[in-house]
Parts: C-alpha cells; sequence; structure tokens
C-alpha cells in the first residue's frame, strides 16, 4: 500500500537566492517606470501639443510595466508547478476576501483604460471635485482640482458614479461666462464689446466656433440681461487665466462705454415709514 503524499509546504521550497532575486526585480522594475513615466510626462511639458498624448502612453506603460515585472519576479523565485498551484489556491481565497475592492480597483482600472470614458490630462467633474486627471493607477485615479489639492479615488467609484469630462482628450475646452447689464442698457454694443474681448483673448482657440447668447433672465428677483460667451480654450491649464482676461477686459470696456450692471428698478428703503409718510395716516389727518 502506497504511503500517502505529504503535503507540500511553500515556504520550504523558497530559497534565499530566488527571494533576493524577486526583490531586485521588483526594484529594477520600480526604477524602470519612474525613469520612463518621468521621461513621458517631461516631453509632454516640452512639447504641449502632444502633451495628453504622451500621458496616456505613461499610463499604458506604468500598466505593461508593473504587469512584466510582477511576472519576472514571480519566475524569479524558481517555484515548482504544485507549488504555484497550491500557493495560487491558497492565496485566491485569502486575498479575495481581503483585498476585494482591490481587486475591484484594478478590474475597474483597466476597463477605464479600455473603454476611456476621460484619459489623464482632461478636466474632469466627479462627486463634488473639478479638476484635471493626472495619473490612472493599478487602484485608483489622481485628480488635481484648481486650487491644487490633490484627490485620489478607487478606480471602481467611476464604473458607478456619474462623472463629466471637459475636453475628453483634447486640448481645447469649451469655456462658458456670463455677464449681466440692465434692461435700458445698450445691448447690441454690450455684445460685440464682449464678443470682442473674447476672439482677441491670446488664450482662446479660434479655429474653433465662438458665440455670445443674448437672453433676459432673473438675477438675483430682479430682471436682467445675460450675456453668455461660449467659446474655447486653447489649452485646459488656461482656463482661469482666459476667465479672468476676458473678465478684466470686458468689465474695463462695459465701464469706458458706460455700460451698467442690472439695478433694481423700485428701491426701498430699510427704515419705518414716518407718520407724514403713511397714506393711512395722511388720509385720517385730512
Amino acid at each position: 500500500m502506497d504511503e500517502a503524499t505529504p503535503p507540500i509546504n511553500p515556504i520550504e521550497t523558497l530559497n534565499l537566492g530566488g527571494i533576493i532575486s524577486a526583490l531586485i526585480v521588483i526594484a529594477v522594475s520600480w526604477f524602470v517606470v519612474s525613469l520612463v513615466t518621468g521621461s513621458l510626462v517631461r516631453l509632454g511639458v516640452r512639447f504641449a501639443d502632444r502633451r495628453l498624448l504622451l500621458n496616456q502612453i505613461a499610463t499604458i506603460t506604468r500598466f505593461a510595466l508593473w504587469c512584466v515585472g510582477g511576472v519576472v519576479a514571480v519566475r524569479a523565485l524558481n517555484l515548482s508547478r504544485e507549488v504555484i498551484l497550491a500557493m495560487t489556491g491558497a492565496a485566491a481565497v485569502t486575498i479575495g476576501f481581503a483585498l476585494k475592492d482591490l481587486a475591484a480597483s484594478v478590474l475597474a482600472g483597466l476597463t477605464i483604460l479600455i473603454d476611456r470614458p476621460f484619459q489623464v490630462g482632461d478636466r474632469v467633474a466627479f462627486g463634488g471635485y473639478y479638476g484635471e486627471i493626472t495619473a490612472i493607477g493599478l487602484r485608483s485615479i489622481r485628480l488635481t482640482t484648481l486650487d491644487d489639492n490633490l484627490v485620489t479615488i478607487p478606480n471602481n467609484k467611476f464604473l458607478t458614479d456619474l462623472v463629466s469630462s471637459g475636453n475628453a482628450g483634447a486640448l481645447d475646452m469649451l469655456i462658458q461666462m456670463d455677464f449681466y447689464i440692465g434692461l435700458d442698457q445698450d445691448v447690441a454694443l454690450a455684445k460685440k464689446l464682449v464678443g470682442d474681448c473674447v476672439q482677441s483673448s491670446r488664450y482662446v482657440f479660434t479655429d474653433k466656433p465662438w458665440n455670445v447668447l443674448v437672453s433676459q433672465v432673473l438675477e438675483g428677483n430682479y430682471p436682467a440681461i445675460r450675456l453668455r460667451t461660449k467659446a474655447y480654450v486653447l489649452d485646459v491649464r488656461h482656463e482661469k487665466a482666459y476667465e479672468t482676461d476676458v473678465t478684466e477686459r470686458a468689465l474695463r470696456a462695459f465701464r469706458e462705454h458706460g455700460i451698467k450692471p442690472p439695478r433694481i428698478l423700485h428701491d426701498w428703503s430699510p427704515r419705518s415709514p414716518s407718520p407724514k409718510d403713511d397714506p393711512i395716516t395722511l388720509d385720517r389727518a385730512s
């Protein structure tokens, strides 16, 4: 009668040389990932018109290099097939419960790279935050807000919640701005002044159409004329600079041409009316 095969102990099959080799592979992978992605990011800064493309290449390269490094590190341990199967089974059960959120985020990251709802460099609004996507990692996405706060969001959040991309992989982006003037002002002149400020801005992307729309609205519970500009900024990173430039020059042009903002048609004094101003008192006195 054959003796029972003793169970495989994965720890006994590991050797110091294999562990050191695996650690060296991981360290080299980290160095290569940092070097390659850093070089691509610097190239994107130097060649602004290719920045988004280079950032996307850096993201895909980071994924590929870490995957290759992980496979080489496992092979460096020089484990037998039986040991690998045993370790895989045990690790699958343990990691499945302990790291299910991490696994979901990794799979979501791969889905984002394939489906491409947004890309590195896009201006995105998500969960009350608005800013630029600076990195798409294995576990999370990093978003830098306009006030320079770094927000880290797990990848799987983007598969269940709504996300809005302003430029969808392009350098330029549509910017909407509103200006308000009184009902009794020269609307045609105001529209021309705002249009001139938009068209002459150094940040505007003139290859795409722009427009100034006029409508009557209630602003602060009183009527006003709204001049809404819609134009594309040359680079999403100049979004706030473009808004500041157009706003400053439009307000200056309004002052120079006597275009006034909306005003309340009937001014109400906060003081209580005196007896002589009360029509009921006047009627009684008469």
